[in-house]
């Protein structure tokens, strides 16, 4: 089953893109290519890690993997190897549905949203998003909020300019300032 984002992209944004964008052909109309969500855990103990690895994996749908230190740092107290964070990258249907989510449940959620800010998209076309609480996603309601984190969901797109991202991302129902 594709979710409904995916067909909306597929039938409305993309003819809509190619008319508003001046591109002859379908597979130049930017699209998203993956969601890469990240999350630092910093110096906790095991089981507060686990939790949030638990925590994570039910916001994305997906198991995460933990990110390990590369370098030593000794005012962190960091070492080669130590567990630091934990991340996932989303693709296809998986991903589709993530941002249905974030853009329909999760963004409205938020305290005190006046809309994304559009300078928040990099000169490759790609969004990147910080949240500080990861309470505001569906999945987290019922479930036992200990403890709080914050991480990055960054949007990548094959855009080749920061406008033509732009174009996509409002497409798509990402709710920008005006």
């Amino acid at each position: 089953m594709t979710p409904s984002l995916l067909n909306h992209y597929r039938t409305v944004v993309v003819p809509q893109l190619k008319r508003e964008l001046s591109k002859t052909s379908v597979l130049a109309v930017p699209r998203l290519t993956k969601i890469v969500v990240n999350t630092g855990v910093g110096r906790r103990d095991e089981k507060e890690r686990e939790a949030i690895a638990r925590a994570l994996g039910l916001i994305v749908g997906q198991k995460v993997a933990p990110k390990k230190a590369r370098k030593s740092i000794a005012a962190f107290k960091t070492r080669i190897g130590l567990v630091i964070g934990f991340g996932t990258v989303l693709r296809r249907a998986r991903m589709y549905d993530f941002l249905e989510r974030l853009i329909r449940v999760a963004i409205p959620r938020l305290r005190d949203f006046r809309g994304i800010d559009p300078r928040s998209i990099d000169e490759s076309g790609n969004l990147t998003l910080g949240f500080k609480e990861h309470s505001v996603f569906p999945e987290m309601i019922g479930e036992d909020a200990k403890p709080a984190f914050g991480f990055e969901i960054t949007l990548v797109t094959n855009a080749r300019t920061r406008h033509d991202a732009e174009a996509l991302f409002r497409a798509l129902g990402i709710p920008f300032k005006k």
